[in-house]
Order: C-alpha cells, then structure tokens, then sequence
C-alpha cells in the first residue's frame, strides 16, 4: 500500500480546509483531498452573506441576536472570539481577492431573519461561491500544497491518543495512506443522511463516525438546523436555498389563501415550526413566499441566481410567489474541539461544519456560518504553527507508522457501499440517543 508522507493532511476542500492552509507555514508541505471535486462543497452553495462586526455599538447586539438564536446553548467564549475576529477576517477575504457588493463606494449591508440590525456583506446572491473560489485560486498558487479530488478519508491511524494520518479510498479503488504531522478534519456537515437537503449528496458525516469509532469526543450531534424556505419540488436530489436574506429584504410568507401567517425574521428554527403548522391547516406540501414588495431592480441586483434558478423551474419571482418548504440545511453539532479547533486527540483539529466549537448553540444565526469556518480554522493553522515538532522521531506513532498500517485489514474497508452505511447507521444512532437524552 502505498504512503505519502506530508506536514498537514486537510480533509475537505471547503473555506475552512482552504483558508486553514493560506494560514499554514510556507515551507510545510500540506496536502488536501477531497471527496468529490473541488467545488462541490457546501460552501459554494452559501447565498446570503458573511457576518461582520460594523463598530464597537454593533457588539452588543451582535452578541445577543446569536446567543438568542442559539438558545442561549452557545459557548460564549467561542461566540467573542468569533465576533471579535469578523473584521480582521473580512480584510483578509478582501486582500485575498473577495469582491463584496458595494454602494456609494462603501460596504453595502444587509439583514437577515433573527438579526437585529444589517451586518451582512454579500456578493450578490452567491456570496459562498465568491468566497470559496477566491481562497481556492488563492490555494492553488501555492507550491506547498497538493491538491487530490475524488478522495475518500475512509479511516484515521492513530495509537495512544494521538494522531498520525489517516487511510484513504480514492475514485479508481486505490487504497492508500498520508502519515502527517498534522490532521485537519474539514469534511462538512451531514446534508447526506437526509432525503430533502439543502446539502450535496455524498457530504455524509463519515469524520463523525471515524471519530466515534475511536473514541474522540463528539458534541450536540442530534442539533441539526432545518432552513424554513427551500424551493419546492418533486425532483429528487438537493433542494434549492431561497436565501435568508430574501426575507430580511422584504420578502413575505402567505399561506393558501394569500394570508400572511407569521413573522418572516423568526429565527430558522421558530418559523420553521410556523410553516410547518401552516402546511398542516392548509393540508399542502408548502407555503407561498412571495418575493414581489422587493421589486423587479433589487431582485435583479441582489438576487440574480435565485431568480435565474426559479425561472428555470417555471417560475417568475418578479411576477408571482413561489412555492416553499423546510428542508435540512446545516448541523450545530460535530466533533468536539476547543477554541483553537483541536479535537479530544492529539495531533488532530477540525474545523467548519465538521467541528462543534459552541459557537452556533441549539440552532445557528443566518450567516454566521462562513465566519465561524474561517475563524476557527486560521486560529487552528496557527496553534500548529506554533507547536509543530522538530521532527517525526518525537513521536512515538511516526516511529512506528509502518506497523500501524500493516495492522490496518483492507478487506474491512473494500466495500464501501457496506462501510458508509456502516457509518450512517453509527451516526443515526448516536444522534438518536442524544436527542432521548436532551429530551
């Protein structure tokens, strides 16, 4: 079976993966792979925007609106930290290539629903696609990153507690390991799991399975946040988001007989639980929202592929509401780590959706999402900047790499429909049992 060895093996090629290796050292070799391609990350596929801190007055509320939106189940100190590095995380998004829309030459803000004010900055309606392809071309000019698509992280290898790579299934059914300083687990949420998700279909959680296997410390698995408007429809595959931000711009909800039946800037949670209702008393497998009050100018502007999308599915938004529903769209919990996104294992971090830092409670605040991944993930990169060891032989499980991987049996890994269901089911259970225990 054939080795690589390399500094930092980054799991997942979204922004916290990315931007964890902008921020790693020059003259460490980091090698990132991924399961599909490159751009198949939930992280292409954020709409609305990226939270940021406007001024001091702002931080107060700014605090409040997550901590509200969480339940008040956040882990504060995770939750300063993320606020108080918004601002020096955006001028790296901008020095970096970023294109935030503007008016009158200044940062143009808006509001999504549970916020109290506008603190959003947003390009256009895809604002996670401009993120993540400017970090990945970024990436990309680096000559000490390797970049491998169609990689599945199938195992970790690890002895004692500690970390040393991790076992691989690449597309051709290649096995394969990385012995690395370093493992970052940046691998997504769980959208795979559900039959109606806002998420790619082969973003199934495998890390967390991995890291229930081997004892790491897993937290709040069972919060799983539903985005109360999806576009409906009778395909199968992904659902599409209607932004967040299409409510905070004006955008309303009506039920079958043209009636308003809620206050479109609840939390995701709580007008989730009104739709829901709503759909009920109707006896319909949706509600309208309507994006009409915005006007034809502001949806061509603000929200041209929402609108280009809806079209393509028969619908004019300048013209008449659609059709919405709830779906799956985001997971709160993850693999425990702490603020700077170390695991319960050493030599081991995660990061992003994968990871589970407090920051987002019981139910997570539009738009917060992308900052939280980028945060933690450079306050990761950073803490392994600064303890990366002189060298393998000071550690242990380096030393003896070659044993650990002929103790690995291959033949428990080959077929690997069987082994994702495997981890399906571990998942599934687990969170089971957590949602009995927090009941």
């Amino acid at each position: 079976m054939d080795n690589r060895k390399t500094d930092v093996v980054i799991v997942g090629s979204g922004v916290a993966g990315l931007y964890c290796a902008l921020n790693l050292p020059r003259d460490k070799k980091i090698l990132i792979i991924t399961k599909d391609d490159l751009e198949s990350s939930d992280s292409f596929l954020a709409q609305g925007g990226i939270c940021v801190l406007r001024d001091d007055s702002d931080y107060d509320s700014f605090m409040e609106d997550t901590l509200r939106a969480g339940h008040y189940e956040n882990r504060v100190e995770s939750v300063v930290i993320m606020i108080r590095s918004s601002r020096e995380t955006i001028n790296d998004l901008i020095h970096y290539g970023v294109d935030f829309t503007k008016e009158n030459g200044k940062e143009a803000y808006t509001r999504e629903g549970a916020h109290s004010k506008p603190r959003i900055l947003f390009h256009e309606d895809i604002t996670g696609k401009e993120i993540t392809s400017k970090l990945l071309e970024q990436v990309k000019k680096l000559d000490n990153v390797t970049i491998m698509e169609y990689c599945t992280m199938v195992d970790i290898i690890c002895h004692n507690n500690r970390c040393a790579g991790i076992l691989v299934h690449d597309k051709d059914g290649n096995f394969f390991t990385i012995e690395a300083y370093y493992t970052m687990l940046a691998c997504g949420g769980v959208g795979g799991l559900y039959k109606h998700s806002t998420n790619f279909r082969h973003l199934t959680g495998d890390a967390l399975a991995i890291c229930l296997k081997h004892n790491i410390e897993l937290e709040h698995i069972d919060y799983v946040q539903i985005h109360p408007t999806t576009l409906y429809s009778t395909k199968s595959g992904r659902r599409f988001l209607i932004s967040e931000s299409v409510r905070g711009e004006g955008a309303l909800l009506y039920n079958k007989d043209g009636e308003r039946f809620a206050d479109e800037l609840l939390p995701r949670d709580a007008l989730t639980k009104e739709i829901r209702k709503q759909m009920e008393k109707d006896q319909m497998p949706y509600v309208h929202l309507s994006m009409l009050p915005l006007g034809k100018e502001l949806i061509l502007n603000h929200f041209p592929n929402i609108y280009q999308h809806c079209l393509e599915e028969g619908y004019d938004v300048t013209k008449e509401p659609i059709p919405v529903v709830p779906a799956q769209h985001y997971f709160m919990g993850g693999v425990h780590v702490d603020s700077h996104s170390k695991t319960t294992m050493d030599m081991l971090y995660a990061a992003g959706e994968t990871s589970c830092n407090g920051v987002h409670g019981a139910n997570r605040l539009a738009s917060n999402s992308l900052l939280e991944s980028l945060v933690f993930a450079k306050r990761a990169a950073l803490q392994m900047t600064e303890q990366f060891p002189s060298s393998m032989e000071n550690l242990p499980e380096h030393t003896h790499f070659e044993q650990l991987t002929a103790a690995l049996n291959l033949d428990d890994y080959r077929d690997t429909a069987a082994l994702q269901q495997q981890y399906k089911t571990m998942i599934l259970d687990e969170m089971e049992k957590e949602r009995y225990a927090h009941e």
